[in-house]
């Protein structure tokens, strides 16, 4: 910040998955003068046409101003279709052999499933919107023609909604492409996980979080550990790699809940996983709500220094579990 002032006299505008989370904080830590919360792409260009016209961008949607009170607005862009996939100008610094890159693709935005701890439903929101399954796969065939063979699908959930995820398969089949993504447990079929493994899928990520139903009750997932070992089984099975995540340490989590997860884990015979001790706690979720009543945080928090959930009880043997 402090080198953009030295350089020059313009606005600084904040935006991102970050600022979203933390508009009102994040404008006062970085003394920035504007910021986009939700949807940039529509705003941001009409913030610089009010600038240049000497009017106040705060009447646009999710835009706010040092000062302001940013917990209310968001932006939301009427339809994904209209919002570009692929910034041409970027072209000329990739390189297309190199096997780290794969190209980021999102087709769909928001989610309803309402997770504890999520913070997804703060930046996007808990409506869906999606692409045109065929105007996405256009851009990647257009892509592929020039040399990317690499892709990720960078959507929360790449099976939700399951017509949605079908399509883009039938679009991508044929192209000889490699590509990954990141599942929900459920809907997890043997029909999906063959027509992604026919279209080109290589991995896939799987945040089932805990092996263990009390805590995936208490996470609200809408999934149990039978459906993650049938998934992964299938994804197997499809020759798919497998990426798993857990969470340990929320609420109600106990050595024996941990234990449990651990022991699930190791049994689903996954090609990697990362474990994540300590939730962190964002704004606006039902976990942040139940540390603020438990003292965990206190009143008037923001939460732009991370905090971390961690259940009593589990230190120091949680650590030391999770590094056999």
């Amino acid at each position: 910040m402090a080198a953009c002032r030295a350089c020059s006299a313009a606005p600084i505008v904040l935006g991102g998955a970050g600022y979203s989370l933390f508009p009102t904080a994040a404008l006062a830590y970085l003394g920035a003068d504007f910021g986009i919360r939700g949807d940039g792409e529509t705003a941001f260009p009409a913030l610089l046409d009010r600038l240049a016209q000497g009017l106040d961008p705060r009447a646009i949607r999710g835009v706010h101003a040092a000062g302001d009170s940013a917990d209310g607005g968001r932006a939301v862009a009427a339809g994904l279709d209209a919002l570009p996939l692929w910034d041409e100008a970027l072209e000329p610094y990739a390189d297309r052999g190199a096997e780290e890159l794969w190209v980021p693709v999102q087709t769909r935005r928001g989610c309803p499933n309402d997770c504890s701890y999520c913070s997804t439903a703060q930046i996007q929101g808990r409506t869906l919107r999606c692409r045109s399954p065929r105007r996405a796969v256009d851009t990647i065939a257009a892509l592929a023609r020039r040399g990317f063979r690499r892709f990720y699908f960078v959507d929360n959930n790449f099976n939700v909604p399951r017509r949605q995820a079908l399509e883009l398969c039938a679009g991508l089949r044929g192209l000889g492409l490699a590509w990954r993504c990141i599942l929900y447990p459920r809907p997890l079929d043997g029909t999906l996980v063959r027509a992604m493994a026919e279209a080109g899928c290589v991995e896939a990520s799987i945040g089932f979080e805990s092996g263990a139903e009390p805590i995936l009750r208490s996470m609200n997932k809408h999934f149990s550990p039978g459906e993650v070992r049938r998934g992964t089984d299938l994804l197997a099975a499809h020759g798919i790699r497998r990426m798993g995540f857990l969470l340990l340490g929320g609420p109600g989590e106990t050595p024996e809940t941990a234990a449990q997860s651990l022991a699930f884990a190791r049994s689903l015979g996954l090609d990697a996983l990362k474990i994540t001790i300590g939730i962190r706690i964002y704004p606006g979720t039902p976990l942040a709500r139940r540390a603020l009543l438990e003292g965990v945080v206190q009143p008037g928090d923001d939460l732009l220094e991370p905090r971390f959930y961690l259940a009593p009880g589990l230190e120091p043997w949680i650590h030391e579990a999770a590094a056999q």
